[in-house]
């Protein structure tokens, strides 16, 4: 795979990520800053790092599961090898400007 192809699909799990809502705050969890790292190998596994606003989110089963099916099924993607980490633990200052914005705090 060379590095055209692995952007543009880099650039779909991005896309699919950001279809993909927090339960409890009206915003995708990418621009919540959510996802740590997204790097695809070159067998077309995708490897994402990610963490929650709480660590004691009641659907977080069903967020983690959501992520890798969509991420697994997205073009160019063979399969996706999630990790959760609660470090650093995610506050604020991780938030996009769209969602400061779309949230009240601009």
């Amino acid at each position: 795979m060379d590095q055209t192809e692995k952007l543009e699909i880099e650039t779909r799990i991005v896309q699919v990520l950001k279809s993909i809502y927090d339960p409890e705050i009206p915003v995708n969890i990418y621009d919540l800053g959510l996802i740590y790292n997204i790097d695809l190998d070159d067998d077309h596994i995708a490897h994402i790092t990610m963490t929650l606003t709480a660590p004691n989110c009641p659907l977080i089963d069903d967020l983690l599961e959501e992520v890798k099916y969509k991420v697994a099924g997205t073009k160019g993607v063979k399969d996706c090898d999630l990790k959760l980490t609660f470090y650093p633990p995610w506050d604020k200052s991780m938030l996009s400007e769209e969602a400061k914005l779309e949230l009240g705090f601009l």
